[in-house]
């Protein structure tokens, strides 16, 4: 069973903070408006198998990827209350990272390369420190681990997460705090 994206017009402030991520090509913006009543920003769902009769997205299953917003932004929200769950390895994370960041690796650095943090527990780390319905920002070195984590959290039943476009790279080349 196929569903249909409804497309829904946003402010120009809403249409910056859902830029496609990483040099994608631009393209006009569908949302799920139930996901945006929810309060999530960006509620793209399924695998993006064509486009109906009126060209909106159709997909066959559901998946949810999680908003991303870039680092300035993910900072003011941070200093709103939201907490900042940092997804690098732990040498990464001493080398510097966001104040009051929560570091739980999403994979780990081995001698022959890297292997991911086992599902269950990378989540079952993750519930010990946040609750389902906290608001939590993911961020890595670059944005794909966070982008990968933010979606499996959301999976998990994580209700507010929102990952950090361009992550910790974008949050230091803005000249936002961190402690080293």
């Amino acid at each position: 069973m196929a569903a249909t994206l409804a497309r829904v017009s946003l402010p120009a402030a809403l249409r910056a903070l859902a830029r496609p991520r990483h040099g994608a090509a631009e393209a006009p913006l569908q949302f799920d408006a139930t996901a945006i009543a929810r309060g999530s920003l960006i509620g793209v769902r399924g695998t993006g198998t064509g486009t109906g009769a009126d060209g909106a997205l159709q997909a066959d299953e559901e998946a949810v990827v999680p908003r991303s917003v870039p680092a300035h932004i993910a900072y003011e929200l941070q200093k709103a209350g939201h907490r900042y769950l940092d997804v690098r390895t732990e040498s990464e994370f001493r080398a510097g990272h966001p104040e009051r960041a929560v570091n739980i690796p999403y994979v780990f650095r081995t001698d022959s390369g890297t292997t991911k943090n086992t599902n269950l527990n990378f989540l079952e780390q993750v519930s010990r420190i946040f609750g389902k319905d906290d608001e939590i920002l993911v961020g890595c070195q670059s944005g794909r681990r966070s982008l990968m984590a933010a979606t499996e959290l959301h999976s998990a039943g994580f209700t507010d997460v929102t990952d950090i476009a361009g992550g910790f790279s974008s949050w230091r080349e803005k000249g936002l705090p961190i402690n080293q």
